[in-house]
């Protein structure tokens, strides 16, 4: 299982490792530290815009009004969801037949809202009535770098001040043993709006932590990589002592 060294942060193995923090407890409701990043620092040029996963940086989309604390949506795009959901109901008379739900087309349209949330609009006659539904796109996943023993790659969390979602993806020198997540941000002026927050945010499909410490196994001649992995192993003296 191949693993990039491509993530945010130098690897070089004389830099000292920033501070051991104790791991936030690990729930579907976290605060964490969050920073951001972008592919044309300095220290992640050499890497252009992949992440350590070997795929491609992925900006999130468009800030939403603040989230609820609900159920993971049902569009995440992940596996099989509803397509629809209902929006209004037309009250005209129509033929009444018990079996006929089939899709009635009518005009396809796209509508962009103030959240930037793409859909479709599709006739259905259901019991008789003539309803309009709406088909929403999947959300864009952003991605994010953290520490992989405490959020395995491919962990799926919403922030609950901007509704945006992202996906861990990659890692860094300076997350190695900490509480701080860095999300990706496509232009540096992004990045240095976001800076440093203190952010909610909801899990919404943890990663595997067995897989991302396959992945991480065979490359601990870079001191971070060997703190991520002495932690997934349960080790986390040996991890907190490692400089």
């Amino acid at each position: 299982m191949a693993i990039f060294l491509c993530s945010c942060g130098t690897t070089t193995t004389t830099r000292a490792l920033p501070a051991y923090e104790r791991p936030v407890a690990k729930a579907d409701f976290q605060t964490v530290r969050t920073t951001a990043y972008t592919h044309t620092e300095s220290d992640h040029l050499e890497y252009t815009n992949h992440n350590a996963l070997g795929g491609q940086l992925q900006a999130a989309g468009p800030p939403i009004h603040r989230a609820e604390n609900t159920a993971p949506p049902l569009t995440l795009g992940l596996e099989e969801q509803s397509d629809y959901r209902p929006a209004s109901y037309s009250g005209g008379l129509q033929p009444f037949s018990m079996n006929d739900d089939s899709e009635k087309p009518l005009r396809r349209a796209t509508r962009v809202s103030s959240k930037s949330v793409k859909t479709e609009r599709v006739v259905k006659i259901i019991r008789g009535k003539r309803v309009v539904v709406t088909k929403r796109q999947p959300p864009k996943i952003g991605s994010a770098a953290a520490d992989w023993a405490r959020w395995p790659a491919g962990t799926i969390f919403r922030l609950f001040s901007t509704g945006q979602m992202y996906r861990v993806d990659d890692y860094g020198w300076a997350l190695a043993g900490r509480n701080t997540i860095d999300l990706y941000m496509a232009t540096p002026s992004e990045m240095n709006a976001w800076g440093m927050r203190e952010e909610q945010i909801q899990i919404l499909r943890w990663g595997d932590p067995e897989e991302s410490l396959q992945r991480l196994a065979p490359h601990q001649d870079y001191k971070h990589i060997r703190r991520m992995v002495l932690e997934l192993q349960g080790n986390q003296q040996a991890a907190a002592r490692l400089q």
